[in-house]
C-alpha cells in the first residue's frame, strides 16, 4: 500500500539558491506519513489523547536532485518494516515530471508521553497494529 501527497513548493521552504533546504524534506516525510496513517483510518492526535506519542528513532535520506519555489512535489509513502514495536516507513519524493528527487526512510515506535517508556502498537493499539499487516501484505502482493 502507497499513498501519494501532493506539496506546493513555497518560497519559505528554499534557501538562497531557489531550491528546498534539505531540512525540509524530514517535514514533507511527517506530512507524508500522517496521510498515510490517515489513508488507514487513524489519526495521531487519537493516540496523542491517549498521552502516547509517536517519536522518530532513526532519519535516512538520501538526495537525487533539487526541486524549486514554486514547483510542485510529490511526497509517496509506504510501509518498509513493522513488528509490533518499530514502525519503518519509506519515502520517494518526486518533482512535477516525475523525476525522483529524494529517497529516505523513517524508523518509529511509541512511547509513553510523560516518560518515553516504549509501549508495544500491537497491544496498546490493536487496529493500528491490524492495519499495518494488511498495509505490509499489500506491499508484498
Amino acid at each position: 500500500m502507497k499513498v501519494t501527497t501532493p506539496i506546493k513548493v513555497r518560497y519559505q521552504e528554499t534557501d538562497q539558491m531557489g531550491v528546498v533546504y534539505h531540512a525540509n524534506y524530514l517535514i514533507w516525510f511527517e506530512i507524508g506519513r500522517t496521510a498515510f496513517v490517515e489513508e488507514l483510518g487513524f489519526k495521531y492526535h487519537e493516540m496523542e489523547s491517549e498521552g502516547v506519542v509517536s517519536p522518530v528513532i532513526d532519519a535516512n535520506i538520501q538526495f537525487k536532485q533539487p526541486i524549486r519555489y514554486g514547483h510542485d512535489a510529490f511526497v509517496e509513502t509506504w510501509l518498509v518494516k513493522y513488528n509490533g514495536i518499530r514502525t519503518t516507513y519509506g519515502y520517494r519524493i518526486t518533482d512535477q515530471n516525475g523525476e525522483v528527487a529524494v529517497t529516505g526512510e523513517t524508523q518509529h515506535v511509541i512511547v509513553k508521553k510523560d516518560n518515553f517508556r516504549p509501549l508495544s502498537l500491537k497491544r496498546h493499539f490493536p487496529n493500528w497494529h491490524e492495519a499495518y499487516q494488511r498495509a505490509l501484505q499489500k506491499e508484498d502482493v
